[in-house]
């Protein structure tokens, strides 16, 4: 498949829309053998069949009438090869404890975060993001009051772009993506210094939907009272493009407006200052990390961001889920 051919992801994305028995859209979707990554506690599912059943069918077994709706969708291509993303939310009435969470009885919302690699026309290697802490934050079932900036910012349900153009079915003009690529790369690189040499490359007024345990901040002031501190409390940070020989930075791309990225592990650094309560190690920890930008003209206005904390937190010592065992 050429990245530019979109329909694979949309009928798949399709058949999610609505509550259905998902086996043929996973299976018309995914590689038999495909390498399929999850957060914590699900972690590597090898294969399509283990994804359906370790994931897909116990999350609707747990949310009654569940369904998905994306709010991006892209594709592009990464070191010549094909890939699709996609982030929105899963949507059901938590009726059945899940990984250990009890079951409230209400409508809730699972944010998720997808990346998959597109060969012949199947997904061969995925990773896909969950916001469990921010479940568990609506359901009252996070252990963890604070965040990792001077607050915890906003923790409830996270909005779609603004511009509500985020799903992109046909394929925009190649030099906008380009350009959109290259603002966020260039962004990048100015992030943990000094100077806060990344403030240029946003809009005053950018809106940073965080994972929950971190929260969502508007505004570049707000922004930088959670990103400054975060920084610190991690030395030595490296990460989020490929050749350090520790994370494993597996894309990064722009379609028209839009950017994004992910590593699994995407950043490494050495914890120096307690984080979330945590520490600290003076070990190295690993981060799951992806994003979501978008930019008007020059700037970049909104940022989506998928951190998987409770993996982190493992590291440090500390397991912030319910004990559960799957089957």
């Amino acid at each position: 498949m050429s990245s530019h051919d979109r329909s694979l992801y949309l009928r798949y994305a399709e058949a999610l829309k609505h509550p259905n028995n998902f086996s043929g859209a996973v299976a018309a979707f995914f590689a038999a053998d495909a390498n399929i990554n999850v957060v914590h506690p699900f972690n590597e599912l090898q294969g399509a069949d283990t994804y359906l059943e370790k994931f897909l069918r116990p999350l609707q077994h747990s949310f009654e009438g569940l369904y998905r709706r994306d709010d991006i969708f892209m594709a592009g291509q990464f070191d010549g090869q094909d890939w699709i993303s996609s982030t929105g939310y899963y949507v059901g009435r938590f009726a059945q404890d899940w990984i250990g969470l009890k079951a409230t009885g209400t409508l809730s919302y699972l944010r998720y975060g997808e990346f998959h690699r597109i060969e012949n026309g199947k997904a061969v290697e995925s990773y896909i993001y969950l916001d469990i802490p921010e479940l568990m934050i609506a359901c009252n079932q996070w252990p963890l009051p604070i965040g990792p900036g001077l607050s915890r910012g906003y923790t409830g349900l996270i909005q779609g772009p603004a511009s509500k153009d985020g799903v992109i079915t046909n394929e925009p003009d190649p030099a906008e993506g380009q350009r959109s690529y290259q603002i966020v790369t260039d962004m990048l690189t100015e992030l943990a210094t000094k100077d806060e040499a990344w403030r240029p490359y946003w809009h005053d007024n950018m809106m940073w939907y965080g994972p929950g345990a971190f929260g969502s901040f508007v505004g570049i002031e707000e922004f930088a009272s959670f990103q400054v501190p975060f920084e610190s409390q991690f030395d030595g940070w490296s990460g989020g493009s490929k050749g350090n020989g520790m994370t494993n930075h597996f894309t990064r791309y722009g379609d028209g407006n839009y950017t994004c990225s992910g590593g699994w592990p995407s950043l490494t650094g050495v914890n120096v200052k307690p984080f979330l309560g945590q520490g600290p190690t003076k070990e190295r920890v690993f981060m799951r990390v992806c994003d979501w930008w978008r930019r008007e003209n020059e700037l970049l206005v909104e940022n989506w961001v998928f951190v998987d904390v409770p993996h982190v937190l493992l590291q440090l010592g500390y397991d912030p889920l319910p004990h559960w065992q799957g089957s």
